[in-house]
């Protein structure tokens, strides 16, 4: 049915007003009513068993705190999942009503939601829909059973979503990086926007919103394919072993973050306007892994991490954001998954990767809403350590004794994140699973950067001399010392592997180096205080930590010229 045929109809339709009252409509008469409201039902794809579907309602009557919409279907469909609205289906009639985040629908205001279904044989779309009881007109709209498919909506997922593809540039980054003195290098380098609190999906002090991201990722694209990445990170009791990136919602809280968060972030990700965006979710940072490292009788235990895992809200929070993201035809999950200097032992490697089934089997979800995972995500472990193996022999001691070492099975990521992978398939997660590895700080370049192994006195002095990676200790992770920008943004790069990305925009703290105030919940940690001497989680080192820095995720200039001035590959 096209907008013409639509328009005619609406023009001519006499409709039956709840009251009984029945509006004429003449569309060369002036000052008439309108009809109480339109349908706008999109078929944006199908095949041969299923289809995709996307529908908006437009309210042209009184202002409603609820809603319902319902139709019938002239064949054998079936609505099998669906966003954005509570979808049910009895026979053929089918009704659709609101969600608590987008019950309310003004004078003139229209909301969308969307399904999938199955069926056989013809997909007519249905004759009429009614709106809390009155009926309203139909729109078939481009893409219809009669129409070619709306080249601009969702198809089916491709394997690895970076391939051929532009990736989004952040201009509010690229602002900040452009303004440093040399910066110009890296500006257009494309960057993960980070939603951690409920009200950056609106844009808060003046900052860019989920939409106005989504829109300028629009202008972006062109007649390409395009890649916008955020980061999903507003668990209930966030980052429990971490006090610089705790977040606002108290541990309990795990009906807010379901429908204060991810609820809202879903509607507006599964808005028909953006279906032709591949759209990046990388799910819940540093959570899961902290539910095996930091948790019962280990050294490295922390109480807060023993409340999250004993009232599982990590495992129902990552599942439902999973299955509710998912649900989203152009929408790619992946799944944080550490990095090597935390998970790489043996009593890590093997529970990380149960724990994340888990999760990714909670709540409704299930390992089909997993597209992949990301390693080092915001951290500083490097990509490939060149100088030694983790097979040689020093002195007649392995590597793996030397203290830097610590009898981890990996040097770095590459090693660990295709590791990871196989295990992670192992576990149950599907055999095409793809890896990220944040390399936006692990470049470790400079005069600094090792050209061959260590001195071959001891296994340590072999290690230490040879290591790209200049930290005091793999568990180092705030704002540290000497880093650089690594491998820029590139896809499918190596075997298993998607794409390297800069999920963590460089410039951006991981903390302040002492407490300052702020009303975002981030509270001081000593792990990005310089002068700390550590604790068992990294081996009771000096933190490594920049000085004079500010609250996370706030722009600090002197880390970015150093990761600059460290970038490995050097920036020409």
């Amino acid at each position: 049915m096209s907008r013409t045929r639509t328009a005619l109809l609406a023009a001519m339709a006499l409709v039956a007003g709840a009251t009984g009252t029945a509006f004429a409509v003449d569309p060369g008469a002036a000052g008439v009513a309108a009809v109480p409201c339109t349908v706008d039902y999109k078929i944006q794809n199908q095949w041969s068993t299923g289809f995709t579907a996307a529908v908006t309602i437009t309210n042209n009557s009184a202002a409603k705190s609820s809603w319902s919409l319902k139709w019938s279907y002239a064949g054998n469909q079936k609505v099998t999942s669906g966003w954005n609205a509570k979808l049910s289906q009895s026979g053929a009639a089918v009704t659709a009503a609101n969600e608590t985040y987008n019950a309310q629908l003004a004078t003139g205001g229209s909301v969308s939601f969307g399904f999938q279904g199955s069926y056989s044989g013809s997909n007519a779309v249905p004759a009429t829909f009614t709106l809390d009881g009155v009926t309203c007109n139909v729109d078939g709209g481009p893409g219809g059973p009669t129409d070619p498919p709306d080249p601009g909506g969702p198809s089916n997922r491709v394997d690895n979503p970076y391939s051929g593809a532009k990736v989004y540039v952040n201009p509010e980054w690229s602002a900040n990086a452009a303004a440093e003195p040399g910066g110009g290098r890296v500006a257009n380098q494309p960057t993960g926007v980070w939603l951690d609190r409920i009200v950056a999906i609106n844009g808060a002090g003046g900052k860019m919103g989920l939409r106005a991201h989504l829109d300028e990722a629009l202008r972006q694209k062109g007649s390409g394919e395009l890649v916008v990445q955020f980061v999903i990170y507003n668990l209930p009791g966030r980052d429990c072993s971490a006090l610089a990136s705790n977040g606002e919602l108290k541990a309990d809280e795990i009906g807010r973050y379901k429908t204060e968060y991810i609820d809202p972030i879903k509607a507006i990700l599964a808005d028909p306007k953006y279906a032709s965006l591949r759209i990046v979710t990388t799910v819940e940072i540093d959570s899961l892994p902290n539910l095996v490292t930091n948790t019962g009788s280990r050294p490295t235990a922390v109480p807060q991490c023993d409340v999250m895992k004993a009232n599982g809200n990590y495992v129902k929070g990552v599942g439902y954001a999973l299955n509710k993201l998912g649900d989203v035809p152009n929408v790619y999950n992946y799944v944080d998954a550490g990095h090597h200097g935390w998970i790489g032992w043996d009593d890590n490697f093997g529970p990380t990767a149960t724990i994340m089934k888990e999760a990714a089997t909670a709540e409704g979800a299930t390992v089909n809403d997993v597209h992949g995972f990301i390693t080092n995500t915001a951290n500083y472990s490097a990509l490939k350590e060149n100088n030694f193996t983790i097979n040689d022999t020093v002195a007649g001691k392995s590597v793996r004794e030397s203290k830097w070492v610590d009898w981890n099975r990996y040097l770095d990521e590459l090693s660990y994140a295709q590791a990871f992978r196989s295990q992670l398939v192992s576990a149950g997660f599907n055999s095409n699973i793809g890896m990220l590895i944040d390399t936006s700080r692990n470049g470790w370049g400079g005069a600094a950067r090792p050209t061959g192994p260590g001195a071959t006195t001891s296994v340590d002095t072999y290690v230490d001399g040879g290591r790209y990676d200049r930290r005091f200790n793999a568990g180092n992770w705030c704002n540290q010392s000497g880093a650089g920008l690594g491998e820029r943004p590139q896809a499918a790069p190596a075997t298993g592997i998607d794409a390297y990305v800069w999920m963590k925009p460089p410039g951006e703290s991981d903390g302040s180096s002492k407490a300052i105030p702020n009303d975002e919940g981030k509270g001081f940690d000593r792990m990005c205080d310089p002068t700390y001497t550590g604790n068992p989680r990294n081996n009771n080192n000096m933190s490594g930590a920049l000085p004079d820095a500010p609250v996370s995720g706030h722009w600090f200039s002197a880390q970015f010229r150093q990761l600059m001035q460290n970038a490995y590959p050097p920036l020409s």
